[in-house]
C-alpha cells in the first residue's frame, strides 16, 4: 500500500483505500461497504463509498504499481498470462455495465456487470496485474445512462476479447516478460487476437470449440471433425498437473495445422479418460515445443481459472470503470 501511496490526491481517500483492501482481504463471508466499514471500525459505510465513487485518485497508475510489485515478486521470463472474465449477479439496473447477459459465475444468463480480468503466473505463485470493465452496447449506446453512472466521456464499447487485447498489449508493451498466454474460447476464437500475439512472438494456448475451423492438409476442417479422423495410437496420456483428488490424468493428441505459415501452429486435444469428454485447443509457438509443455500449460491455465475466479468473484462488487 505505501508503494501506491502517491497516487491519492488526499491522506483520506489512501487511508480508505488501506482500509478497503484490508476488509477484502479479510475472511469477512459477505463483502460490502457496510460490512467493511464495521471491520475496520468506521462508524459508516461513507468513506468507502466517496473512494469508489468521488474521491481523486489514479486508478489506472495504481494498476501499474500493482504490476510492477507483482513482477518483483514472482517474475520469470517464462511467465504465463491469463485471461478470463468474471461476472457478478446483481439486482437492479444502475450498476454499471449490468445487463442480462451470460456469467460464467452462475453458469447462466443472469443480470449481471462482467468484467475481464489479466493474471499474472509463474512457478512461484500467481496474481491479477490488471482489469477492464465489459460495457455492452446497451450502455455504450445510452450517452445520459453512461453520464448519469459517472463513466468517462472517452469509453466506447469494446468486446471481451478487445479488452484482453488493450491489457495483454499494456503488460507487454510496460516490459512484462510473457511466453505464453492463455484463455478460455471466447479469447481462443478471436483471430485479432490471436495474430497480434503471433506477431509480438509470445505463445498461446487458447480454449476453442468443437465446430472451430483450422487448415489442414486436407483443407479447412472443423476441429471436432479432425478428432474422428485420428488412430486410437495418436492419443497420449499426460497429466495436466494436480487437482484435488490427485494428477489430472487426460489422453491428449497434437494436431500440426496452418503449415504455410511461419511458427508453430497446432490443434491440441484433451480427452476425459473417464467420460469421453473433449476440448480443445488453438496453440502457437515461434519455436518447437513438445506435447508435454503444452499439456503443461493448459493444465496450468484451467487451475488458474478456477483460483483467480474465485478470487474475482470475492472482489466482484468492487469493479468500476476505474
Amino acid at each position: 500500500m505505501s508503494q501506491i501511496a502517491a497516487r491519492f490526491a488526499r491522506v483520506e481517500a489512501y487511508r480508505s483505500a488501506c482500509d478497503l483492501v484490508t476488509g477484502l482481504m479479510s475472511d469477512l463471508p459477505r463483502k460490502n461497504c457496510w460490512t467493511i466499514a464495521e471491520h475496520v471500525g468506521h462508524r459508516s459505510p461513507d468513506g468507502l463509498q466517496n473512494l469508489l465513487f468521488r474521491a481523486s485518485w489514479d486508478a489506472d497508475g495504481v494498476r501499474d504499481d500493482l504490476r510492477d510489485y507483482v513482477i518483483d515478486g514472482l517474475g520469470e521470463d517464462r511467465a504465463m498470462l491469463v485471461v478470463d472474465e468474471t461476472g457478478d449477479v446483481k439486482k437492479g439496473v444502475c450498476t454499471v455495465g449490468v445487463q442480462r447477459q451470460y456469467t460464467g459465475t452462475a453458469g447462466r444468463v443472469e443480470n449481471a456487470q462482467v468484467a475481464v480480468h489479466l493474471t499474472y503466473t509463474t512457478s512461484r505463485g500467481h496474481a491479477f496485474i490488471d482489469r477492464d470493465l465489459y460495457l455492452p452496447k446497451s450502455w455504450t449506446s445510452d450517452a445520459d445512462r453512461l453520464t448519469g453512472a459517472g463513466v468517462p466521456d472517452d469509453v466506447q464499447f469494446a468486446t471481451k476479447p478487445q479488452l484482453a487485447r488493450q491489457m495483454i498489449a499494456r503488460a507487454l508493451d510496460a516490459g512484462v516478460k510473457a511466453r505464453w498466454v492463455a484463455g478460455d474460447e471466447v479469447y481462443g476464437a478471436d483471430p485479432h487476437l490471436r495474430q497480434e500475439l503471433e506477431q509480438r512472438q509470445v505463445g498461446y494456448v487458447l480454449a476453442v470449440s468443437r465446430e472451430h475451423r483450422v487448415s489442414t492438409g486436407a483443407g479447412k476442417q472443423r476441429a471436432g471433425q479432425i478428432t474422428q479422423q485420428l488412430p486410437k495410437r495418436a492419443w497420449q496420456q499426460y497429466s495436466a498437473g494436480h487437482g484435488v483428488k490427485g494428477p489430472r490424468v487426460y489422453d491428449w493428441v497434437l494436431v500440426d495445422v496452418d503449415h504455410d505459415q511461419q511458427g508453430h501452429r497446432w490443434l491440441l486435444v484433451r480427452r476425459n479418460t473417464a467420460t469421453g469428454e473433449l476440448a480443445y485447443y488453438r496453440c502457437y509457438s515461434p519455436d518447437p515445443v513438445p506435447l508435454s509443455v503444452l499439456v503443461r500449460i493448459a493444465g496450468k491455465a484451467g487451475g488458474r481459472w478456477r483460483r483467480a475466479s474465485k478470487l474475482a468473484r470475492d472482489c466482484a462488487g468492487w469493479t468500476s470503470t476505474r
